[in-house]
């Protein structure tokens, strides 16, 4: 009767773990749109955005290796671009400013991103997310 008390109050604390950890990845109501592996061979990539819905704003997140960013541009379903000079050096394990999305909520396509990745022969893993 013991053992089986301590294993569900174990249970009950992992599934507690658990919630909070999924709370945590959230992050704050940010989803991953997209990740994309960088290196110093090219200057320019997109990320088709997995997210759906509508978005207020984006940030860029980089780790592994440090990148410098300088435009982005934010594809909409309907057509319309938004144009983001970033001019950032982002570390590795920084992340950019919240950028707003102008207009009303918008469903993003891709986003495409100009960069000189500092990576000297190695790799950095950017990512794209999204909030609602």
């Amino acid at each position: 009767m013991k053992t089986f008390r301590t294993s569900l109050i174990l249970g009950l604390i992992g599934l507690v773990i658990l919630g909070l950890a999924a709370t945590a990845t959230a992050g704050g109501g940010w989803e991953l749109l997209g990740t994309r592996t960088v290196s110093d061979r090219t200057d320019h990539d997109s990320i088709a955005a997995r997210g759906q819905g509508t978005f207020r704003s984006i940030k860029i997140t980089v780790q592994r290796r440090a990148v410098q960013f300088r435009d982005v541009k934010i594809h909409f379903a309907n057509g319309d671009v938004q144009n983001v000079e970033l001019r950032a050096v982002i570390p590795a394990g920084g992340e950019s400013r919240v950028i707003d999305i102008e207009g009303n909520d918008r469903v993003i396509r891709n986003v495409e991103l100009w960069y000189d990745a500092q990576t000297r022969g190695k790799r950095a893993v950017v990512k794209v997310f999204g909030k609602n």
